[in-house]
């Protein structure tokens, strides 16, 4: 043994300075990590609270009842005379009570910011753009928007856009299906539609992913794993766990360094396409942005709006993806909504009204109703959280302590019977319908949330439900869409997998019939 000591630091000494530093600083950072991961795993089980939310959430035992934690979020919420609940190992208020996100939303809304912890957790994907900052920067980025969103120009191009892909794209995906009897991933074609469709509108570019061939986009594979690693960060049991993997460099956190900077460098290159091209005269959001911007302070800077293009990804792909892909999963469970819709847009069609304009689109309310209905159980955005400022408390009588976090819960609202009364779990687009006509009859916002409320309400709100609109009506008009597997007819709830949006675990297959 001595001499085998003997030997190991004779080569020690051996060694140059410099490399017995770097052995030793190696040394300690291991001895660093595993201490880390000692105390983190010690930090998991160890009852800070002896509460049964608590002790569910640490142990995962919701998971036997549950098949996503957002139904469990919902049956807790259910349960609770006021709808809400606290989670305490996590520091946070979980609400679905209307008159509580009206406080957070409009009452009080300087006191619920996003927050720092927010903003470090999705920093490298959004940066500073408008989904992930506060105070005057959101104030100018959202007036901005909303000069552009309200544009008639702007809604015109972008309908321009919607149906000319749904005609000479998406159709005749689903025709080759149905004429070759093949199973089609419905919600990779949707993301590939929606990828498509955000990059004409906000970028004037085309990357073409729902040609029949079905080519693979490098901006959308890299924004798709950017976004479902940064997701990951928001669900880890503390925020120690992914900045520790951060430091390291590994992991998720190298993962998503690589997806990031694979981000950057296509919407670096797609800014200076975009520039070469020219803005003058360009409809697209990206050219209006950096026109309005070089207007009035002169060179816009490429990090703001690289930044802008994250931004636009995100909210005009991801979500409408979405919607539409738990749309016909619900009308594949529920044809005669389907041969409903079908039956209102023959009958609203009219010498005076092309089926395919934006008035005979404004005109389906059914359609509408089956929109909201579907985002009701379905919402893309399945929670959205803020950061209390100051000590609060909220009108159902629940304290808020200074930086605590308060999330609210379109998915559990959803699922509420003081909202939607008895049969909130059916669903029903009747429930949006008033009068002998069947007029559409929205709900308050505060109540569906699925668009925010208050002065951060979506201001893509009209362009994302006309695109919903407009690929709905189309596609039942033509086809029928069965799912196959595990959510076809008899399932019960679709299991979603972790991402800033919802997205379904595993994809959504389907066997396409002309009708």
């Amino acid at each position: 043994m001595d001499a085998v000591t003997s030997a190991t630091a004779t080569a020690m000494e051996e060694l140059p300075w410099c490399a017995q530093c770097a052995g030793l600083a190696f040394l300690g950072l291991s001895l660093c990590v595993v201490a880390l991961g000692a105390v983190l795993l010690l930090a998991r089980r160890w009852p800070w609270c002896s509460c049964h939310v608590c002790r569910s959430y640490l142990t995962g035992s919701w998971a036997r009842d549950f098949t996503n934690l957002g139904d469990w979020y919902a049956h807790l919420l259910r349960d609770s005379p006021t709808g809400t609940v606290t989670v305490h190992v996590l520091g946070c208020t979980v609400t679905a009570n209307p008159a509580n996100v009206e406080h957070m939303l409009r009452t009080r809304f300087d006191n619920y910011p996003k927050g720092k912890p927010f903003a470090a957790v999705l920093g490298d994907l959004l940066g500073g753009g408008i989904f992930n900052v506060d105070g005057d920067a959101w104030r100018h980025q959202r007036k901005m928007a909303s000069l552009e969103l309200g544009s008639v120009a702007v809604r015109s191009y972008a309908y321009g856009i919607v149906a000319g892909e749904v005609e000479a794209r998406l159709l005749p995906v689903l025709a080759d299906a149905a004429d070759n009897a093949k199973v089609l991933d419905l919600q990779d074609v949707f993301r590939r539609f929606a990828f498509d469709t955000i990059c004409k509108i906000s970028f004037g570019l085309d990357p073409g992913c729902l040609e029949l061939d079905m080519p693979m986009s490098k901006l959308a594979a890299a924004f798709d794993a950017a976004s479902r690693l940064s997701a990951m960060r928001g669900a880890a049991s503390s925020p120690l766990v992914w900045k520790a993997k951060r430091l390291l460099n590994v992991g998720s956190e190298r993962e998503l360094s690589k997806s990031i900077r694979l981000v950057d460098e296509l919407a670096a290159a797609m800014i200076r396409q975009r520039r070469k091209l020219g803005v003058a005269g360009s409809h697209d959001l990206l050219s209006r942005f950096m026109a309005s911007e070089a207007h009035g302070a002169g060179a816009v800077d490429d990090k703001y709006l690289r930044d802008i293009v994250v931004s636009f990804l995100l909210a005009g792909r991801d979500t409408v993806a979405s919607a539409l892909t738990t749309i016909f999963m619900l009308l594949s469970k529920n044809p005669e909504v389907a041969a409903a819709m079908r039956a209102e847009d023959a009958a609203r069609e009219t010498t005076a009204t092309s089926r395919t304009t934006y008035e005979h689109l404004k005109s389906l309310s059914y359609t509408h109703a089956v929109l909201y209905e579907n985002m009701r159980m379905f919402p893309p955005v399945q929670f959205d959280s803020k950061f209390c400022a100051a000590a609060d408390v909220l009108p159902d009588g629940t304290y808020v302590s200074a930086s605590e976090r308060v999330m609210y819960h379109p998915y559990a609202m959803g699922r509420m019977p003081r909202i939607w009364g008895a049969d909130y779990d059916k669903f029903r687009p009747e429930r949006w319908l008033t009068g002998a006509g069947g007029t559409f009859a929205p709900e308050s916002l505060y109540r569906y949330p699925v668009f925010q409320a208050g002065l951060r309400v979506c201001l893509g709100k009209e362009l994302a439900v006309m695109e919903m609109k407009a690929v709905s009506v189309a596609v039942v008009r033509m086809f029928d869409v069965e799912v196959v597997g595990e959510n076809g007819a008899g399932a019960g709830a679709p299991r979603f997998a972790p991402g800033l949006t919802a997205s379904i675990s595993g994809g959504l297959p389907v066997r396409v019939r002309r009708v």
